[in-house]
């Protein structure tokens, strides 16, 4: 039987878990961090079987490029923002955060359901939202301990080529 753990290694399996336990408090709601938690993995097991089932044209490879190129990007300055205060960027991030909505949507479109298209949606649309990440860059944000160990194994996965 396949499961998730085919298609996600440790590193990104802690940071989904650090993650529920950070999502409960900006969401207002539990079942709600749980679902986005949830719909995250969906969505990393989907493209991981299109992949690893050859689904994938030319077009679609060059385009899942530009979507890791902007997804470094994204890790890259969350890691920045969160070890340096002072340097968070509402604007930059959102932007960022959206120009991979766009191309994520342009790579799996034409494989996935609409559903799963809305769960692509639910979840950037969440971690675009502007009081959710003030709330986690703020420098004194509660949530800090459990932010470096999510950065912490963001950097492990990077530098492992896991992202």
């Amino acid at each position: 039987m396949i499961s998730r753990q085919n298609f996600i290694d440790d590193t990104l399996a802690s940071i989904a878990g650090r993650l529920y336990q950070v999502l409960p408090r900006p969401t207002g709601n539990k079942k709600e961090a749980e679902k986005i938690v949830k719909n995250i993995i969906k969505i990393v097991v989907k493209i991981n079987i299109l992949y690893r089932n050859d689904q994938f044209s030319p077009e679609d490879l060059k385009v899942a490029n530009q979507l890791r190129n902007k997804f470094t990007t994204i890790v890259k300055t969350v890691i920045s923002f969160f070890e340096v205060d002072f340097t968070f960027d509402k604007v930059f991030l959102t932007k960022i955060i959206n120009d991979c909505r766009s191309l994520l949507k342009q790579l799996v479109g034409n494989h996935l359901t609409d559903k799963s298209l809305g769960r692509i949606d639910h979840v950037l649309d969440f971690f675009a939202e502007p009081a959710f990440l003030e709330e986690m860059f703020r420098p004194d944000t509660p949530h800090r301990p459990t932010l470096q160990t999510i950065v912490d194994d963001m950097s492990k996965a990077f530098d492992e080529g896991g992202i």
